[in-house]
This record gives C-alpha cells, sequence and structure tokens, in this order.
C-alpha cells in the first residue's frame, strides 16, 4: 500500500469512527452514554473514544448529561447528543401538497408548515413555492449557528429574504433533502417522468433548487424518504415502506440498508400488473395496483382498497421474503385500521396457502403516518452524520 492510500483511508477511518460515536449518542437520548461504554459498543480505545468526545463537545455537538455510578472509582461522565445544534429541512413535494419540516439532529421535527401546491403548476411556481415555505419555517426564530471551528471568526448572521429568490440561512442548516414521486435520478437530483406529470422529465430539480436556496439539496423519491426514516428510527430488519396517496409506492430495507437499485428505480410498487386488461393507469399499462387501488377509493370502497393493497404486498412479501410490510400515506392515516386489518388478513390467507406461520410477515402502520414523507426528507441530510448511508 502506497502512502496516498494510507491516508485516504486513515482520513476515511476517523469520518467513520466519529459516525459510529454521533450515533451511539443518538440513539442514547437524553440519557447519555459514558466514555467507557462508547468505547466497549464500538470496539475503538478508549483514547480514541476520548479524542473524538473532545472534538464534538467542542464543536457543540456533544455536552455532559450528568454523572453515572461506577463499580470502582470515580463517577463516570455521561455524554449526550445536543440536538439543537444543528438542523435539516425535509420537503414534500406531493401531486397536490407541499409539506416542509424542520428536524435537529435527532431527527425530531420542530416545526411544520403545509400548503396546497399542484406539481403540474410548473418549475418555477414550484420552485418558489419551495423557497416561500423554507423561508416561512426558518423565519421565526432561525437555528442558532453552530460554533466556529477554532481559529476562524463566526459567521455574522443574515436576515432571512422576505421574498422568494435566494434564501440566507443560519449556518446550523445542514441543508434541504426533497422527496416526490418518481421515477428519478437520486444520484445527480434529476426528475424522469413522474408518473401524472411528464412535463418534469430531465428537470434538474436538486442544482435548480439548491442555487434557490443556496444550502446543500439531495432529492429522492418519496417512499425511499419514508422507508429511510422508519431505519433511522429504529426500524429493524428488512421491511417494506407502502405509502399512498395520491399515488402509491413502496420504500424497500433490505438487511438494514436502503434498497434504490441500479438506476433508482427500486420500489415502482404500485405499477405492478395484477389484472390483465384492467383499468389504464397513468403510466400507461393497465390493471396496475395502483389504478385500483385508488379507484375503489373513489368510490369509497375502503375494503377493496385494502384488499388490493394486501394482494401487492403479499407479491412482494414473497418475492423478497421480508420482514415486515408498514403502511404510510395520506390515504391510510385518514382511516388506518381498515387498511391494517385487509392487508394483515390477504398475508395471514396466502401464509396459509404457503404452509408459513400466519404472522410471518407482521403488517403495522407507519408511526409517522402523512407526515412520514417530510420526516424521511429531513434524514437524507441528517442520516450520513451518524454513518447511517441512504443506499
Amino acid at each position: 500500500m502506497n502512502r496516498t492510500d494510507a491516508g485516504v483511508n486513515l482520513l476515511g477511518l476517523r469520518s467513520h469512527n466519529t459516525a459510529l460515536v454521533l450515533d451511539l449518542l443518538r440513539t442514547a437520548g437524553p440519557d447519555g452514554i459514558s466514555r467507557l461504554e462508547l468505547a466497549e459498543r464500538t470496539g475503538l480505545t478508549p483514547q480514541a473514544v476520548s479524542k473524538i468526545t473532545a472534538r464534538l463537545r467542542q464543536e457543540g455537538l456533544a455536552a455532559e448529561a450528568g454523572h453515572r455510578a461506577s463499580t470502582g472509582g470515580k463517577p463516570r461522565t455521561v455524554l449526550r447528543l445536543v440536538p439543537e445544534a444543528g438542523h435539516a429541512v425535509g420537503v414534500h413535494l406531493d401531486r397536490d401538497e407541499l409539506r416542509v419540516v424542520l428536524a435537529e439532529l435527532d431527527g425530531r421535527a420542530v416545526r411544520e408548515r403545509c400548503v396546497p401546491l399542484s406539481l403540474g403548476a410548473g418549475a418555477e411556481t414550484v420552485l418558489e413555492a419551495v423557497a416561500r415555505e423554507v423561508a416561512e419555517l426558518l423565519g421565526d426564530a432561525p437555528p442558532a449557528p453552530l460554533p466556529p471551528t477554532p481559529g476562524t471568526p463566526p459567521a455574522p448572521d443574515t436576515p432571512l429574504a422576505p421574498d422568494a429568490g435566494r434564501v440566507p440561512v443560519a449556518p446550523a442548516l445542514l441543508g434541504v433533502g426533497v422527496a416526490l414521486p418518481g421515477p428519478l435520478d437520486h444520484a445527480r437530483g434529476v426528475l424522469h417522468r413522474v408518473t401524472g406529470f411528464p412535463e418534469w422529465d430531465g428537470f434538474p430539480l436538486r442544482d435548480a433548487l439548491a442555487e434557490r436556496l443556496g444550502v446543500p439539496v439531495v432529492v429522492d423519491k418519496d417512499t425511499n424518504a419514508a422507508a429511510l426514516g422508519l431505519a433511522v428510527g429504529g426500524e429493524r430488519g428488512s421491511f417494506a415502506c407502502l405509502h399512498l396517496g395520491t399515488g402509491l409506492g413502496a420504500g424497500l430495507v433490505i438487511g438494514g440498508a436502503l434498497h434504490r437499485g441500479a438506476r433508482t428505480g427500486a420500489g415502482e410498487f404500485g405499477h405492478q400488473v395484477i389484472q390483465l386488461d384492467g383499468p389504464p393507469c397513468t403510466c400507461g399499462n393497465r390493471g396496475c395496483v395502483e389504478v385500483l387501488c385508488l379507484a375503489a377509493l373513489g368510490r369509497g370502497d375502503v375494503g377493496e382498497a385494502a384488499r388490493v393493497l394486501g394482494e401487492g404486498a403479499a407479491n412482494l412479501a414473497g418475492l423478497l421474503d421480508i420482514d415486515s410490510v408498514l403502511l404510510g400515506g395520506r390515504a391510510i392515516a385518514a382511516d388506518p385500521e381498515p387498511f391494517l386489518h385487509g392487508v394483515t388478513a390477504v398475508l395471514h390467507a396466502r401464509a396459509r396457502r404457503d404452509g408459513s406461520p400466519p404472522d410471518a410477515v407482521r403488517v403495522r402502520l407507519d408511526p409517522h403516518g402523512a407526515h412520514a414523507v417530510a420526516h424521511g426528507a429531513a434524514q437524507l441530510l441528517l442520516a450520513p452524520l451518524f454513518g447511517r448511508q441512504a443506499g
């Protein structure tokens, strides 16, 4: 190994080790965790943990949370994450609604706004609306700036502009995560032919918003954001997050990692055909799960919508052998029990035919309900800080 490779690897290792410590501070919550426990759970030496935690405290990301009795010697100092030291904005661009949340480092949303907005209104109108709502979200009391790096002068506070142009923000804002219906190219932040809105095909949403807002922007599918929020929040194993609102999609977490697929196309769950020669779907196919499910909801037949959703979920569970299915989105949040019971009934019936235990695939509601996508969009910025890479 040459010296250049060694240097790169050591820099990566340092960042990785810091992320491990930060993640344990995050999951420990306000009760905190001792340096000895951090060393035991990360496998790092006590000296390495002391250096990392000293740097985190200097940067304002960690603080003392009291002391804990020791088996011998003086009590151990307990450290905690400082959630308010940094913030991220999560944006959910639905087909007919815009929701924005301000989340602290631990993922807790401290502010939220929601306004009607059509994706068909045109790129400039949508960009202006996002900029305006982000400014309103931050306007009353912008996040406090992070402590400056030693040796550098503190950045001056900049007042928010009242218009919908470039939005000055406090230094503690890590960036903006934007989630919306796919398909899209997550790596480049470019939209493809968004189902029902082909005029967005090829639009560089990430770069256009980053220029408008003046902060880093990450773009992903709505269902991926919802699934990421669940994984970072503690959901274990392999699961599918089924999101039913104005459309239908799935976010997939396989072995604890968000699965996007080779071209960010995984999770187009709503456009699996389950009725040949069925009603036409906006995607161009016929008899898709999405069109059948939405048609049933339009008739007021929630039971039929739940049955259709269950059939699609059973196909997905059989294909991927996942541990659980979580149900979210506006349509489900409006009337959750019929969906919970209907999807569970279909999965149990499929398990009986297969000879599997009836609860082999657990069905539960997404705890964030209609807010899941916006919360997950904020995690597009926050999760990498804690080593929770988003695929």
